[in-house]
């Protein structure tokens, strides 16, 4: 596990490095926005988006110029979802990385301005990439485009909403966290694929399986520690999903089954992936998924 976490530093630190550079030009007649997009991006989360996509790239045999304009791209995505999703008209949460979040520290409208100043921002850097020929460039745009859309994340977050204060099915929910949660865990494993140059339908499909199980197991661990955790350690207001009338694994299930249930889908994971060369710190990224607090 040392090794996994000292790739998880040395990638995240990367990332950072590349996020503060395209977040480095503004526009001195209205800065308050450009500082409210680094504070939305800069100096804080796991980076596991950008992480999945570089070591996927990776674990198939891509360098990790060539797919980090498309990882910091979807941070700008994952970034803005959250800025977005903490608003009063959605979540309503004051707490995100243990610092005041986006519309609380710059106003409402400043953060919704810079929600969609970082959703545009994210496709000017995915269009960026000098590593990448026209056919690889189209076919991140167009995952990115998809997986964070109307038939992905945003289509998930629609559906979130609309079930606050209902008593929804099991299945519903699965549907509804595979668009909100996995969508996004998805297409980090899918740029992944397409900067490497990959072109295989079975690895596409197996590492699909990989990003369905470890997005399924994400949202599990999120749940519990939303009703278990330290709001010191999660970085954010415990027990929020109980004051939306959320429904969550935990509304089906106690805390030891879901563990149970984030297991065997752990398990699934690892089992999807391990039989290619240099799946190892994917393989223990997903262990490391499900034993996270924070």
């Amino acid at each position: 596990m040392s090794n996994l976490l000292n790739r998880l530093k040395a990638d995240a630190e990367a990332v950072e490095k590349a996020l503060t550079a395209y977040l480095s030009r503004e526009n001195e007649r209205y800065p308050v926005l450009f500082d409210a997009m680094r504070y939305g991006v800069l100096g804080g989360g796991k980076r596991v988006r950008p992480f999945l996509a570089i070591e996927v790239c990776r674990m198939l045999g891509g360098k990790t110029e060539d797919v980090m304009p498309y990882a910091c791209a979807l941070e700008h995505i994952h970034s803005y979802s959250l800025v977005h999703d903490d608003m009063p008209c959605m979540d309503n949460d004051v707490l995100r990385r243990g610092k005041p979040t986006m519309h609380v520290k710059y106003g409402e409208a400043n953060a919704l301005l810079c929600g969609d100043a970082l959703l545009t921002k994210a496709f000017e850097i995915a269009t960026e990439n000098e590593n990448a020929d026209p056919k690889i460039q189209s076919r991140a745009v167009k995952s990115i485009a998809d997986l964070s859309g109307a038939f992905g994340m945003i289509g998930g977050q629609m559906l979130d909403l609309a079930s606050e204060g209902k008593n929804i099915s099991p299945e519903d929910m699965r549907y509804l966290h595979s668009l909100k949660t996995g969508a996004l865990i998805k297409c980090a494993c899918r740029l992944g694929i397409i900067a490497s140059g990959c072109t295989d339908e079975g690895i596409t499909a197996d590492i699909d399986e990989y990003a369905r199980c470890i997005g399924i197991t994400f949202q599990i661990i999120d749940d519990i520690l939303d009703k278990t955790g330290d709001e010191a350690t999660f970085g954010k207001s415990i027990g929020s999903d109980e004051k939306q009338n959320k429904t969550t694994y935990l509304s089906f299930m106690s805390v030891e089954e879901a563990y149970s249930e984030a297991d065997k889908l752990t398990k699934k994971a690892v089992a999807a992936i391990e039989k290619y060369e240099n799946s190892e710190v994917l393989t223990e990224f997903a262990a490391w998924l499900y034993a996270r607090k924070k």
